[in-house]
């Protein structure tokens, strides 16, 4: 089994005439990954890679492709709108890697998402990838392999680190989800280790966290009430200082919250393997594995 992506998703992409959108579709394609659409407002009737049908609204694209997944690539100051389209057209997973959506509009569309039963990964975000089946977003697929670890992070990059440690110890990976750096996404880190808990195929979690914010506390508490399963975790930016934003805009420590010790003491508390450093998880992993 996998978490919310496998070979019957059926992706059509948002912004698929632009730079970045064209690129990652292409690559998405290429991977296996079922892209039946592309919506561009003005663009409908043709054709990209002169394969997949492109449309003007994402509710056009599902009723002639089936469409359940979208992949947003739209400019910022578009892409709450986007995500609200995708939503509206009946979409059940979305997933937004636009950077830069301003505050307020994610505030608007978390509010409004709240009326519909789809799932938001992103914004800000490198996407989700069940290996061998189907990649949504901008991860390298090819450090990916199947297997029985469940992967989820706030930090792209940090992903694709614990990713490669994994693949290089002789195991895969089930599905892994970045979930986004900024501080108003959809999917949260307990939501997503959730999904990971639930899937029987899914023996084992990382989750890598960073400063800022209180997902990884809330997390921590799902894990010692519920998780059963081994949890090696790993949190970023401990010698960030107070006030200052580190990569992601929620990565900030502010009035004494969300600093990496805390985090680390409720992840300890709730009996997660801690790696030491970004260079450990995957010997955790193996070590947690019994491998």
């Amino acid at each position: 089994m996998s978490v919310l992506v496998d070979a019957n998703t059926r992706l059509l992409v948002q912004g698929i005439t632009g730079k970045s959108g064209s690129f990652h579709a292409s690559a998405c394609k290429e991977y296996g990954t079922q892209v039946v659409a592309g919506v561009t407002p003005a663009r409908g009737g043709e054709k990209f890679e002169n394969t997949v049908p492109i449309f003007d609204t994402v509710s056009e694209a599902v009723a002639a492709t089936r469409a359940n997944a979208s992949m947003i690539f739209v400019p910022p100051e578009f892409a709450g709108d986007a995500i609200l389209e995708a939503a509206d057209a009946g979409i059940q997973l979305i997933v937004a890697i636009t950077e830069g959506i301003p505050v307020m509009d994610m505030m608007r569309v978390r509010h409004a998402l709240e009326e519909y039963s789809c799932v938001l990964i992103g914004p800000n975000c490198p996407g989700i990838i069940t290996p061998g089946a189907c990649k949504i977003g901008i991860m390298p697929g090819y450090i990916h392999r199947p297997g029985s670890v469940g992967v989820v992070s706030r930090s792209g990059t940090l992903t694709y680190e614990a990713v490669w440690q994994i693949t290089s110890q002789g195991l895969g990976q089930s599905t892994c989800i970045g979930v986004g750096g900024d501080p108003i996404h959809g999917l949260t880190l307990q939501k997503a280790v959730e999904y990971l808990h639930a899937d029987p195929d899914t023996k084992a979690i990382v989750m890598i966290g960073e400063i800022g914010g209180s997902e990884e506390e809330e997390a921590a508490e799902y894990i010692q009430a519920r998780v059963k399963k081994p949890v090696v975790s790993f949190i970023a930016g401990a010698t960030a200082p107070p006030g200052r934003r580190m990569g992601h805009a929620g990565a900030i420590i502010s009035g004494g919250q969300g600093t990496a010790q805390a985090k680390i003491e409720a992840l300890q508390k709730a009996g997660v393997r801690m790696a030491k450093n970004l260079g450990e998880i995957g010997k955790e992993v193996a070590e947690a594995l019994g491998k």
